[in-house]
């Protein structure tokens, strides 16, 4: 027995050798799959146990608050809730900086550093220079992010509008810190480094700056394990309410924590997507050419069974075939997924700014992918393995009965003659084993899919940005305001120069509650018949502000599970800070971020104020930005500016940045898998017709001709699973746009007609190369040999 086994071990290897190439396409296939559950794992674990160890080590709090002027002696008070291990209160603002070759106003957040330097919560990062100096205090460190922006370094000076006075600030340092991973403005979805920056100075120059000798308008706390968050934050807000105290909040609401939960969320989803349809595709090829090659091998199975070897013996050697394939495959995989996770993940940690960066790949990672890829491999070629064991030894030795080529359907409508000759043949073969050609069409098919449901991504992400940016927004320039101010400031702004139309809005934080289900979001007050920012579904229709009730896009709404006519608890965290029920009136879809709407009269009207405003939206003069610029930049009044067209290419760079690596790697793997395909299936057709073709040779057929029968075939099938394939590819896009999204966007189902010619396009090229390479060997058939099999 050992001694057959060996004789079956070197066919093995026989059979490798014979179909190499084959061997190295599904192979390939298989380490697409592999590397892409690899690369994305072990990217997404790095950097969430990079963003552990930073967080841990520079002690990043757990909830942080709000307040107008809280006397110092409240830290007392914070501390002694149940649950708190450490509170540290300091003093943040907003500021306005002039930056040299930036027209508009940079905004900026400045916070203070207790005097030795040594913070108990969101310590820094100095990652050159030094701490600012208690006698100097002009003395600022700046976020790495703005001064590789801005090139600036220690020594270099930078104009700042504090608490309404110009002061020159003198760069020590640069820094980073865990609360600032992402640094993004009030109001921003995503961050913007060359407009907003984090600044740090001492305790005492910010004291002075705004009038807190002794007191506070911000306060970190970090809590034990076992606290509970949602009892500390209401301890919080119940002791600093009556120093107008805005509403405290953990890490999920932090915008930077949020922000990064958000990119790993999306990493993570392709993780789950991705890789499993990169292994279905292996999978049914290798079943695909399992059972062809079994077909191909019939005499040889039986002569195996007549000379001993048992059903379960053939059947391993088989199941051994497989798995030479997977192994290979798997280390192919193994390899290419470490390489580019780890490149990918250096990436990821240049574009978070972490200060330090992990790269983990555990052994369950590479074990998780080998054995699902084992398994997918080992169903894939089940049921050509249970074929070759049922086969009975007299009924194998006999060739395979041959096809019945009668008249078709097609010849006797005289639809065949249309063809030629050649065509005729071709069309005939196909018709003639019309399993064998449709699972053929099908793999083509399932590579086109491929290529559509990764390349839609980026159909998807310019969609979202058009709607958004163009449709939805029509302003040139949104100016926020300091303190809400009365209606009456509109017709100064439209005497500001260059600006043609000025609209209004309201902006009030808020806790909505529905049950259990509680969020902090901003809600935003429009007038009625606004039309320079518009609430547009996504099928571009404007949607308009009911008189009464609040409005809240699907993502809000799926997080609250909320749905019209429901009441919500709206819980005000500004002003009077009164807690309402409001009733929803309207769900609207969106792909950007979370938004809560009402009528800004009526929004101001529940909140208790007068008709006021929270900021406005510009229409302006292009030529005249500079002068607008100037005049809001010196208004005390003014707490940010920012500009559509700004905005707009921050945030498309932010997702070229994000995802447009992840999603070019995919894409060339789903283009190595089309290639793999088409090719495994040329080759497999080219084996099992080599008798046939060489017989044509040399009843005088041309190579040409021989090759067109064959190739022939094969455009056809491609042609056939083109289409098939576009269909499959559109659903499977839909598939990853339900596993895909966060709180800052969505991707809507959008594949456009370019993306459905570039993917038939790669598929026709794999074919064209596949056809050329067999070509070759058609060309090169050893037609004594090829003759020579026994019938």
């Amino acid at each position: 027995m050992i001694r057959l086994l060996a004789i079956l071990d070197r066919k093995l290897v026989r059979d490798l050798w014979h179909i190499r190439g084959q061997v190295l396409a599904i192979a390939l296939v298989i380490a697409a799959g592999v590397a892409t559950m690899v690369m994305a794992t072990g990217t997404h674990r790095s950097l969430e146990e990079t963003r552990a160890a930073y967080y841990d080590g520079y002690r990043f709090a757990d909830i942080f608050a709000y307040a107008n002027r809280a006397p110092e002696a409240m830290v007392g008070h914070l501390a002694e809730i149940p649950g708190v291990a450490r509170v540290e209160s300091r003093i943040v603002d907003t500021v306005l900086l002039d930056m040299p070759g930036i027209v508009e106003p940079v905004r900026g957040q400045v916070l203070s550093l207790p005097e030795d330097g040594i913070a108990a919560l969101n310590a820094i990062v100095l990652r050159r220079g030094r701490l600012p100096s208690a006698n100097h205090p002009d003395e600022v460190v700046v976020s790495e992010a703005f001064a590789e922006a801005h090139d600036l370094l220690p020594g270099d000076a930078i104009q700042a509008n504090l608490n309404g006075r110009r002061r020159d600030l003198t760069v020590v340092g640069v820094a980073l810190s865990p609360e600032f991973i992402y640094a993004i403005a009030p109001g921003d979805f995503v961050p913007d480094d060359r407009r907003f920056g984090i600044f740090w100075m001492g305790r005492d120059a910010l004291e002075a700056a705004y009038d807190l000798d002794g007191a506070f308008n911000n306060v970190t706390l970090a809590i034990t394990r076992t606290a509970v968050e949602e009892d500390v934050i209401r301890a919080v807000d119940d002791i600093l309410r009556p120093y107008g105290g805005i509403g405290a909040f953990g890490r999920d609401d932090h915008p930077s924590h949020a922000f990064i939960d958000g990119e790993l969320d999306e990493l993570e989803a392709l993780t789950t997507v991705v890789p499993p349809i990169f292994l279905i595709v292996a999978a049914f090829l290798l079943n695909l050419v399992t059972g062809r090659l079994i077909d191909t091998e019939r005499e040889q199975i039986g002569l195996m069974k007549a000379f001993g070897f048992t059903s379960y013996g053939v059947g391993w050697h088989y199941v051994k075939l497989v798995l030479v394939i997977a192994f290979l495959g798997i280390a192919i995989g193994f390899a290419g997924g470490y390489y580019t996770g780890r490149g990918l993940t250096a990436l990821y940690g240049g574009f978070f700014r972490f200060p330090f960066l992990y790269f983990s790949l555990d052994t369950a990672t590479f074990a998780a992918a080998g054995l699902i890829s084992m398994a997918a491999a080992l169903a894939g070629a089940l049921m050509a393995v249970r074929r070759a064991i049922g086969l009975q030894p007299a009924v194998a030795m006999r060739p395979p009965p041959p096809a019945s080529y009668k008249r078709t359907v097609l010849d006797r409508l005289y639809l065949t003659w249309a063809f030629g000759a050649e065509g005729r043949m071709v069309l005939r073969h196909m018709l003639r084993w019309p399993l064998r050609s449709s699972l053929t069409a099908l793999g083509i098919a399932l590579s086109t899919a491929l290529l559509i449901s990764t390349l839609f991504f980026l159909d998807a992400m310019d969609e979202m940005l058009e709607l958004f940016f163009f449709d939805n927004q029509r302003q040139d320039v949104t100016v926020s305001f300091t303190l809400p101010t009365e209606d009456a400031v509109a017709a100064d702004l439209l005497h500001l120069p260059g600006v043609h139309a000025v609209e209004l809005f309201r902006s009030v934080p808020a806790r909505l509650i529905n049950g259990k289900l509680r969020e902090r979001m901003g809600i935003t007050g429009r007038d009625p018949g606004a039309n320079l920012t518009l609430i547009t579904d996504v099928d571009g229709f404007d949607v308009a502000l009911p008189s009464d009730g609040i409005v809240l896009n699907d993502a809000l709404a799926e997080d609250l599970d909320a749905r019209v006519g429901d009441l919500l608890t709206v819980e005000i965290l500004d002003g009077r800070q009164p807690t309402l029920t409001v009733p929803v009136s309207l769900v609207v879809r969106e792909y950007v971020g979370r938004a809560a709407y009402m009528d800004r009269t009526a929004l101001n009207r529940l909140v208790g104020d007068g008709q006021v405003a929270s900021g406005a939206y510009l229409t302006v003069d292009s030529d005249r930005h500079d002068a607008l610029f100037y005049d809001l930049t010196h208004s005390p009044a003014v707490e940010g500016v920012s500009r559509r067209r700004a905005s707009f290419e921050t945030f498309q760079q932010l997702i070229d940045q994000s995802m447009g690596t992840t999603v070019i790697v995919y894409i060339a793997f789903a283009s190595l898998i089309a290639i793999g395909v088409v090719y495994n299936s040329a080759r497999i057709s080219l084996s099992e017709r080599a008798r046939e073709l060489a017989s044509m040779r040399v009843l005088g057929f041309y190579r040409r001709e021989v090759a067109i029968l064959l190739l022939g075939e094969l455009a056809a099938l491609t042609l056939i699973a083109i289409p098939i394939g576009c269909v499959m590819g559109y659903y499977l896009a839909s598939l990853m746009v339900q596993e895909f999204g966060n709180d800052v966007f969505r991707l809507p189902l959008i594949v456009e007609t370019s993306t459905y010619a570039h993917a038939a396009i790669v598929v026709v090229l794999a074919t064209i190369l596949s056809g050329a390479l067999v070509a070759r060997r058609v060309a090169k058939l050893d037609l004594i040999a090829v003759l020579k099999t026994r019938d």
